[in-house]
């Protein structure tokens, strides 16, 4: 939230730095997200006195010859057609910066630094300078919209510095909120908190009015859905004068990100921002039947908004109706057919309290968000729903735009505006805060809070402010027990004040990660080592994913836990499996432009053991992995799950297997020890054309659960060989369905000494008889206790042979 210091002295007499007063915020518990001079972009900007102004021949051009005070005087040239001797102008000073515009003179493009020029063979030292290039808009100062030089007051001292003049010198602060002070979510809340902090009194803004004794006979105020319209306010306000807002309205505004439209709306908006109450106002002409009804809307009935949108309701909705029609969407927007125009002659003031969570739902169900509605989602108070009325009020007569008649409706249910009593222990507010806050600091902080607090021994009696009742869900109030008392006094005492220390009951332990994250995170580490990167997904995906992946309609990935109040439905079922999310995140990948790249997620998938829920579902910690790319390939896929049983010290065997969204012979089921663990394979074309991929892709899965079980296995050192390794290539033809798996299990079992079987190659057509394939092997001996001689190579190799040919029927190529 934005908060100028110009306004909050208003109320309260700060005599502090504003560095200092952002660290009061902090302290207090008001995050300020960002502190700034509003001329912060502009410096060496002075007041200009034109003392001589002569046109260039033949140009737009003048020459000026400028008075800067203290400063000296400059020749300086201007294009402005407004520029005369006489005139006083802000002057950029050789040196200075300000805002460069485009060519429309109203666009900011960034700040730029004057330096001396010349212009038509005419020396420029310095510039002459728009309001929109010292960051000035007609809101923030009159005049400044004009597209010529800003025309600052004749008593304006010639060398004064123009941000003291035009305001550039205040500070603005951007407060961040927490979701249990609503009641902060104005200036004045803020100027609340400042006066306690600064132990200053607080100056409430006038809210005294006048009625002339006109009436709006037969006037009235029905509320029929009094649960989600607790108070509802009107005044009717005669003999409108429809204008301009002053100057200190419409800068205060702008100051605070909102546009002056006209006195009677910017009084509306005005009090939105100072008092946090959010109102609305009716032309009278347009509200029919001389009444006005709160009530749901009727299933199907339409209301066109102020933003001339038309949206169809249901009964869910509030609508604020007149005797025939609905003329405003309650907390959230007014009806475009009861808006305030040049022709208004009276108007009726709405000021209310709604509830929170049909505001909100309301808005996010139409797509429609206005500061009402997001100020109405936060809480409002009955205590502000009074006080800004009557502040409207005051500034009808204050403005002179209109006179305040007697007809004036309240309709509510019976909440109470004054403070409400309460009493704790002071030992037990002590208790939670862990150190003794003495008993005066406690009495003094509470006052400041405007909590007129009381004193009998232990017992402290508070009144708490209406702003701060039943401002949070279920009616809770923001103070109604002493943990909260103790947040209040401890925010204002320092929490600098707080001792550190064990509780009664605690223990120092080692810390450190179990045996089963310490297998996670190396096992982590050596997917990282193979250039493999860790992304994160959200737990929750859409059932278009499942339809993505050409999953059955009783495979158990559908068996998914559906979400009862998603977000969208791209996010509505718990996620069965991960494939779905590394295959999106394989195809955003490239469709930004990343063609290739290798992807793991290490997460839980949520496994139901019957729906709907009966039960806490299994969650089961899996590891995904996504390669992608030109030169990625089913053996590359292999190759990692290779690494990953080496690096448990277990094998893998594989088996072909099929998916829905795989190749159908580029798919296997990963075994370790006999029990299946997973799966991998190339993504099938047809999913990749639908995702526009244009790079082969392949997916793995694997239960970390079942291989949690190795996580604890030390690795053994096994020494190097003092002796070369021999290799040796084999190319043999096998009938098609045989496997590499199959290969390398006769090949080991053959010879005691081979260390790797590694396929290079496999080769159909051609030669190759129909239903044949050849693959091509390297086979590595390894030596243990002596050299290994050719002669002997060379023997391992025919028993090799003889294995594959008995067992396989595999033929060794010529």
């Amino acid at each position: 939230m934005l908060v100028p210091l110009s306004w909050l002295k208003d109320y309260v007499d700060i005599d502090v730095t504003p560095d200092v007063l952002e660290k009061k915020l902090f302290d207090g518990g008001f995050e300020v997200e960002e502190k700034y001079e509003l001329g912060k972009d502009i410096s060496n900007v002075v007041v200009g006195l034109v003392e001589t102004c002569e046109a260039i021949p033949d140009t737009h051009l003048h020459v000026c010859r400028v008075n800067a005070g203290s400063h000296g005087t400059f020749q300086v040239c201007c294009g402005a057609d407004n520029v005369e001797a006489g005139g006083k102008y802000p002057l950029a000073l050789v040196g200075a910066s300000v805002y460069a515009t485009a060519k429309d003179h109203v666009t900011i493009e960034g700040v730029m630094t004057i330096k001396k020029g010349k212009l038509r063979g005419y020396e420029s030292e310095g510039m002459l300078c728009a309001g929109v290039e010292i960051g000035l808009t007609e809101d923030l100062y009159p005049g400044a919209g004009y597209n010529g030089l800003l025309v600052l007051p004749q008593d304006a001292t010639p060398g004064e510095d123009v941000k003291a003049l035009t305001g550039l010198d205040d500070w603005m602060f951007d407060i961040a909120l927490t979701a249990n002070r609503p009641d902060c979510q104005s200036i004045l809340g803020i100027a609340r908190e400042v006066s306690a902090m600064l132990e200053k009194p607080l100056k409430m803004p006038a809210t005294d009015y006048t009625e002339n004794g006109s009436t709006k006979d037969g006037f009235k105020v029905t509320v029929e859905a009094s649960d989600l319209c607790p108070r509802y306010m009107a005044h009717y306000v005669s003999d409108i004068t429809m204008g301009e807002s002053p100057a200190w309205m419409k800068r205060r505004l702008a100051l605070v990100g909102m546009n002056s439209i006209s006195n009677i709306v910017d009084i509306t908006n005005y009090v939105l921002k100072e008092i946090g109450q959010p109102m609305h106002a009716f032309d009278e002409n347009f509200l029919e039947g001389n009444e006005i009804v709160v009530r749901r809307a009727k299933d199907g009935e339409h209301i066109v908004t102020l933003d001339e949108q038309e949206y169809e309701l249901t009964s869910n909705n509030l609508v604020i109706c007149d005797g025939v029609k609905p003329v405003a969407l309650a907390g959230v927007m007014g009806g475009l057919n009861s808006e305030i125009r040049e022709t208004t002659s009276g108007v009726v003031f709405e000021c209310a309290k709604f509830a929170r969570d049909n505001v909100r739902k309301t808005a996010r169900a139409l797509g429609k968000n206005s500061d009402a509605s997001a100020r109405y989602e936060k809480g409002v108070d009955e205590y502000s729903t009074v006080l800004g009325l009557k502040r409207a009020l005051h500034l009808i007569e204050e403005l002179g735009c209109g006179k305040v008649s007697s007809t004036h409706c309240d309709v509510n249910v019976g909440n109470s505006i004054e403070p409400q009593e309460m009493s704790v222990s002071i030992q037990k507010v002590n208790s939670v805060l862990g150190i003794t806050v003495p008993t005066e600091d406690i009495l003094r902080i509470m006052t400041n809070l405007n909590f007129a607090p009381k004193v009998d021994g232990d017992k402290l009696t508070i009144q708490v402010p209406a702003y701060r009742e039943d401002m949070l869900p279920e009616g809770e109030n923001d103070v109604e027990r002493y943990p909260d008392v103790a947040e209040e006094v401890i925010r204002l005492y320092g929490y600098d004040h707080v001792e550190s220390h064990f509780l009664p009951e605690a223990q120092v332990t080692i810390g450190g990660l179990n045996a089963v994250q310490k297998g996670e995170m190396a096992l982590k580490n050596t997917l990282c080592s193979m250039g493999i990167y860790e992304c994160m997904h959200y737990s929750f995906y859409s059932p278009a994913d499942l339809d993505l992946l050409k999953y059955e309609e009783d495979a158990p990935e559908r068996k998914a836990i559906s979400i009862l109040n998603p977000i969208n439905v791209d996010l509505s079922i718990m996620r069965t499996t991960l494939a779905p999310s590394m295959v999106n995140a394989i195809a955003r990948n490239e469709k930004a432009g990343t063609l290739e790249g290798r992807l793991f997620e290490v997460a839980k998938i949520f496994l139901p053991k019957s729906l709907p829920l009966t039960e806490y579902p299994e969650e089961k910690q899996t590891l995904c992995v996504g390669i992608f790319g030109n030169e990625e390939t089913f053996y590359t896929m292999k190759g990692i799950a290779n690494t990953i049983a080496d690096s448990l010290q277990v094998s893998f065997e594989y088996e072909a297997t099929t998916k829905t969204f795989t190749h159908p012979y580029q798919t296997v089921k990963v075994i370790c020890q006999g029990e299946e663990i997973g799966y991998f394979g190339k993504l099938a074309y047809d999913i990749q054309n639908e995702l526009n991929m244009r790079t082969s892709a392949l997916v793995m899965e694997l239960d970390l659960e079942k291989l949690s079980q190795w996580y604890h296995v030390k690795r053994e050192f096994t020494p190097l060989s003092k002796f070369p390794e021999e290799k040796r290539d084999l190319a043999v033809l096998m009938d098609k369905d045989i496997t590499f798996g199959q290969v390398e299990e006769a090949v080991c079992s053959a010879c005691k000494y081979v260390k790797e079987v590694k396929l290079f190659d496999v080769y159909e057509g051609g030669q190759i008889p129909e239903g044949k394939k050849s693959m091509a092997y390297t086979v590595t001996f390894a030596p243990k206790e002596e050299a290994l001689d050719a002669e002997r190579v060379s023997k391992f190799v025919d028993k090799i042979v003889g294995k594959l040919s008995e067992t396989l029927k595999i033929e060794l190529r010529g």
